[in-house]
């Protein structure tokens, strides 16, 4: 282990009981320094990345029985949340839709569509990824078109006589494909990790509300983020993309490969229809009112309708594929437990992680503690404070993992609200989407660094595109909320 590291990994201990030995927030309260200890410890691993996230979100587990903060029964039960569910169930629909290859059908179909001009390329990937995002991880999505944005690529650079034309998109291409699949992510609740943690953490919050559901979200999250993948399209272009007109590209890569696929088989239709009922179920669990006129929700049919949400509907629609039957795979079904196996354990363990640690905020009433001490945010314009809050999360969001990010920061806001005379979802909201703008650096989000791993990418154009972006993002953040009553 090198010096570096042995630093990182003592720091969050050390500075825990320099916090805990050294303050005393509340003497009629000696649990609330605890936890503040605690949050202090989980921060530092965190940003520093000192170990594996997954094992720092377990940290509650260990230490909130150890310093009376919760029982062991409580915090476990924060690792098993239904938001939880969500995030299996339509991680599971994911993994069906790519062994099936149905993913790979829908870009090609996009792509064949869009053109050959290099800014046609260019956003029919990005339409692509932002669109496949939506409904499947960032980094899944990103993983599963790259390949064929390389094979694109490799043709590019037959047709451009000039190296750096030909690096340029080659940028462009593989730049665009992270930032869409990051912006398609901020249009759904099962875009990314991060809104799922907001809805958990907004409904454990204020379960009488009944004013967040997959719909409510996607009001919201859509037109913002197909915004922003336009606005990325023309910077995109902008920077990379000069003599657009002049280089006509032969887009029989994309006819051949499509047509390697055949044609559509039972599993992909089946699983498409799986797919396109699980969303259609999301939008319409709950009642949707278009002014003149409601429109009753499926749920209202059982008598205990707010027990079904739509983790309900992710789970339901993932174990059906185990019971429908392969055709081109005798004895085996549309989706197998060992396809299930790869469920990436370690965000599970961090959404429970960030869930335990809201729950000690709660309990131990550091929340309220905190809320006292922010009271001068009453007097603060509220969007004023909106903009400073994205530039914050934004820059913390590029060093760190969204999802600890996100995770420390709602707390906080819940304080906050708690001083001004405001919606929560007017703070919680631009809050999680800032988490999402991480677009500067290599290392600030998983496609960021996928893509980065292809070696045809310079820091500088990602520097460069990414801090546009970001300014983008957060302006566009901040004038949504505007819009939301």
């Amino acid at each position: 282990m090198n010096y570096t590291k042995k630093i990182k990994l003592l720091s969050g201990p050390a500075l825990a009981i320099i916090v805990g030995l050294g303050f005393d927030l509340d003497p009629e309260n000696p649990i609330l320094t605890r936890m503040a200890a605690v949050a202090v410890w989980m921060v530092i691993w965190w940003f520093t990345e000192a170990i594996h996230l997954a094992v720092t979100a377990l940290l509650p587990v260990i230490l909130f029985p150890l310093l009376g903060i919760a029982d062991s029964k409580t915090i476990a039960s924060q690792y098993m949340d239904p938001i939880i569910f969500l995030f299996i169930g339509g991680f599971i629909i994911a993994f069906a839709i790519e062994r099936w290859q149905l993913h790979q059908r829908i870009a090609l179909k996009i792509l064949m569509k869009v053109g050959t001009k290099p800014s046609r390329i260019l956003f029919g990937t990005m339409l692509t990824s932002y669109l496949i995002s939506m409904w499947i991880s960032n980094t899944a999505t990103v993983m599963m078109l790259l390949s064929a944005v390389l094979a694109v690529i490799v043709q590019i650079e037959q047709h451009f006589k000039e190296e750096e034309h030909s690096r340029k998109m080659a940028a462009a291409l593989l730049i665009g494909l992270a930032y869409s699949a990051t912006i398609g992510g901020m249009a759904t609740l099962v875009g990314t990790p991060t809104n799922m943690i907001f809805m958990r953490e907004y409904t454990g919050t204020f379960p009488n509300n009944n004013d967040m559901n997959f719909l409510s979200w996607f009001i919201i999250g859509f037109p913002l983020s197909l915004i922003f993948l336009l606005s990325a399209f023309f910077v995109l272009k902008q920077l990379f993309i000069k003599k657009d007109s002049l280089l006509l590209l032969d887009n029989s890569y994309f006819t051949s490969a499509y047509q390697k696929l055949g044609t559509m088989g039972f599993e992909e239709k089946a699983v498409g229809a799986i797919f396109a009922a699980t969303a259609l179920l999301w939008f319409t669990r709950a009642d949707i009112d278009f002014g003149i006129f409601k429109m009753k929700g499926w749920s209202n049919l059982f008598p205990n309708k707010e027990y079904l949400q739509d983790s309900t509907v992710a789970v339901v629609m993932a174990v059906l594929l185990f019971f429908i039957p392969s055709k081109k795979e005798k004895g085996k079904a549309l989706i197998s437990w060992e396809d299930v196996a790869k469920l990436p354990f370690d965000i599970i363990l961090l959404f429970g992680g960030g869930f335990a640690l809201a729950k000690g905020f709660e309990l131990s009433g550091l929340s309220n503690w905190m809320a006292s001490q922010l009271r001068f945010t009453a007097s603060t314009n509220i969007y004023i404070l909106i903009l400073g809050m994205c530039i914050l999360v934004t820059i913390i969001s590029e060093f760190a993992s969204n999802v600890a990010c996100i995770q420390l920061m709602l707390p906080i806001l819940l304080a906050i609200h708690k001083t001004m005379n405001v919606h929560p979802l007017m703070l919680m909201i631009p809050a999680t989407l800032a988490s999402s703008l991480g677009f500067m650096l290599p290392v600030a989000t998983a496609p960021n660094t996928i893509v980065f791993g292809s070696h045809r990418i310079r820091v500088k154009d990602m520097l460069k595109a990414g801090l546009i972006l970001d300014i983008i993002g957060i302006i566009l953040i901040t004038l949504a909320m505007m819009f939301i009553k």
